[in-house]
């Protein structure tokens, strides 16, 4: 019986370039698709070869590859275009992940794009994504923030910018800094729902909820954790216009907070003054008995 080898070999792919998502930690997290792709690309562009090289040593990939990063893209971009223009097969990909997402992919794209190169995607893993799926708040509308800058200042106004976005946000940030970040966002943004993920799709994957103070407070006991980090945040709360709102909200979080963590949270949610809303929490509790 003939065999119909069109079910066996991969199409071959046209000219053009290739924008290839890489697993984020697990390598069994790759589309066959993109090892098709992969396996006929005449160059593959990398973030670090270096990280590159043990995906594609793993799956037996041998094509040539050039390091595509923050520190050569203008110099390397004149090069990739001519090989483009020549015919050539061109694949990007990044560290791990979706490439162009916090990365200099995209003025590689646009030009490809204004010089009528052909362009294609090849969909896949995303940290994104992925701490989206596990937090647990709200993924029908989100903002993806990228990295929060480094300097405290710098960073408090980043974080003002963001208050005021009606969505769940998403924030890359380094294990190192985490602890200081979580105590910015929780004094700029209010005491908001969270979530920390940490060393997604790999063996030790975490993902730790709560409160941005109560997470705070975490990692300002235990230090930095290892590996990398996505936060995720949840958007504002409705505000709370009277004092109904203000006790509803004090009472239920009087079942697992004190009288004085509860007016804190509230008072930050709703911007009341602080003496108010903790003499309205007093009254709950005497209510109560």
């Amino acid at each position: 019986m003939k065999t119909d080898s069109s079910q066996i070999l991969p199409p071959k792919i046209q000219p053009g370039l290739y924008i290839v998502a890489t697993p984020i930690g697990n390598l069994r997290d790759i589309t066959l698709r993109a090892l098709d792709v992969l396996a006929q690309a005449e160059l593959i562009l990398c973030e670090d070869t270096r990280v590159s090289a043990k995906l594609l040593s793993h799956y037996g990939v041998h094509a040539p590859t050039l390091s595509y990063n923050d520190h050569n893209g203008s110099q390397r971009r004149p090069a990739i275009m001519q090989a483009l223009k020549e015919g050539k097969r061109v694949a990007l990909v990044s560290d791990a992940g979706t490439p162009l997402i916090s990365d200099p992919g995209y003025k590689l794209v646009k030009e490809v794009v204004d010089e009528g190169v052909y362009v294609s995607v090849l969909p896949g893993a995303s940290s994104v994504l992925a701490a989206l799926c596990i937090a647990g708040l709200p993924t029908d509308r989100f903002f993806f923030a990228g990295f929060l800058p480094a300097k405290q200042e710098a960073c408090r106004k980043a974080i003002r910018e963001l208050k005021s976005v009606p969505a769940t946000l998403v924030v890359f940030e380094s294990a190192r800094r985490l602890p200081e970040a979580l105590a910015l966002l929780a004094q700029e943004l209010g005491n908001r729902e969270a979530a920390v993920t940490r060393e997604l799709t790999k063996l030790f994957e975490e993902a730790r909820r709560g409160t941005l103070s109560e997470l705070a407070a975490i990692y300002e006991k235990e230090g930095e954790p290892k590996g990398e980090v996505v936060l995720v945040i949840g958007p504002p709360q409705e505000e709370m216009t009277s004092d109904t709102d203000i006790e509803h909200s004090l009472a239920k979080l009087l079942a697992t907070h004190s009288v004085k963590e509860a007016a804190s949270i509230v008072a930050e949610q709703s911007g009341r003054p602080r003496k108010d809303v903790y003499t309205l929490a007093l009254k709950l509790v005497k209510d109560d008995g």
